[in-house]
């Protein structure tokens, strides 16, 4: 169900490489669990961010939760499609639902993270 070119966190956010650039967002489980999302906080292209420092908000009809960035490196594009079409999130979070890409700063920051089957392992513990 999950891509298994991308690494995944336990705040449920993915992460996929190509080269140094990483582009995030939150998997299917998260925007399952926010329900329709209506806004999404976009940070500003420029922005350095560190290992799990937030990113910014997700608001659906049922709550707002922070994003956090499983990587390091500084914002070089963010998904300005997600102002007119937050819904996006919820119709394709793997997809065109991806929130930023950042220039990263340690590859190593990828080691930190789970597989596809771990993640898949992951919310099972959490649904038991």
């Amino acid at each position: 169900m999950y891509p298994n070119n991308y690494h995944y966190t336990k705040d449920h956010e993915w992460v996929a490489v190509s080269g140094d650039t990483a582009t995030v967002g939150i998997t299917d489980y998260a925007q399952n669990h926010l329900g329709d999302v209506v806004y999404i906080e976009l940070p500003a292209v420029g922005k350095h961010l560190d290992v799990h420092q937030t990113i910014g908000s997700i608001e659906s009809v049922k709550a707002v939760s922070e994003v956090f960035s499983p990587v390091s490196g500084e914002v070089v594009e963010a998904n300005a499609d997600l102002n007119n079409s937050p819904e996006a999130v919820n119709q394709d979070p793997h997809g065109k639902g991806w929130i930023i890409r950042l220039k990263m700063k340690n590859k190593g920051d990828l080691q930190a993270l789970m597989s596809a089957a771990d993640y898949e392992k992951y919310l099972e513990g959490l649904e038991a």
